[in-house]
Parts: structure tokens; sequence; C-alpha cells
């Protein structure tokens, strides 16, 4: 099992920053992607960024050049900067695991095998 826990959640005036953390726990050798996701009421949950163990990368068009995904691998956490918020980037925010590679080129969310409790974040106009 791995476990993962989020933080750094919070609300921001539009252009503004949050980075987020997830920590994980456990059996993180298993770990072969990490990912973010959110979930926006009355929305369906999205594939915000993902980061495979060599470090490729893979972002949500509505994020591209405005988030960056990294890891610490000694740490065991991944981080996810978001830059230039926008009221449309509102939503509970939550790190996932996948024990296989091609979770981080799926983007879906049923190729991921742990999930965290999530993180809010609130972004006003």
């Amino acid at each position: 099992q791995v476990q993962l826990v989020e933080s750094g959640g919070g609300s921001v005036q539009a252009g503004g920053s949050l980075r987020l953390s997830c920590a994980a726990s456990g059996s993180t050798s298993r770990v072969r992607c990490m990912g973010w996701f959110r979930l926006a009421p009355g929305k369906e949950r999205e594939g915000v960024a993902s980061i495979d163990n060599d470090g490729r990368t893979n972002y949500a068009d509505s994020v591209k050049g405005r988030f960056i995904i990294s890891q610490d691998n000694a740490k065991d956490t991944v981080y996810l900067q978001m830059n230039s918020l926008k009221p449309e980037d509102t939503a509970m925010y939550f790190c996932a695991a996948s024990k296989n590679w091609y979770a981080c080129s799926s983007g879906s969310d049923y190729d991921y095998n742990f999930w965290g409790q999530g993180t809010q974040v609130t972004v006003s106009s």
C-alpha cells in the first residue's frame, strides 16, 4: 500500500500562486507514476499533471505554461507549482500514485491505484 498526504491548498486571488505538496509513504518503490487531479463542483474529475520515475511530465491543456509538476525522490514528495491562477482552477486537488508506467500517458484516473484525501484550492476574481 501507498499512503498519500496532500498539503498546500488555500485561497488566493486570481493571478496568484500556490504550491501543493504530496508526501508518499509505504511501498513507494512500487510507484511508477504520480499525478495530480482536480474535482470542481458539477464537473468530472480532471487530470492536471503527471510525472513518471524518469521525470517525464504531462499536462492538461488547461494548465500548460502555468503549472509545473516536480518530484523529490529523496523525500518521496511530488509538488505542483501553480502560477497565474484563474477562478476556473478552483477545485479539490488530489494526488494519485500508479504502479503502472502507462498511467502517466493515459491521464485516466482509472489507471491510478492510490489516492490522497485532497486539498482545496480556491481562486477568487
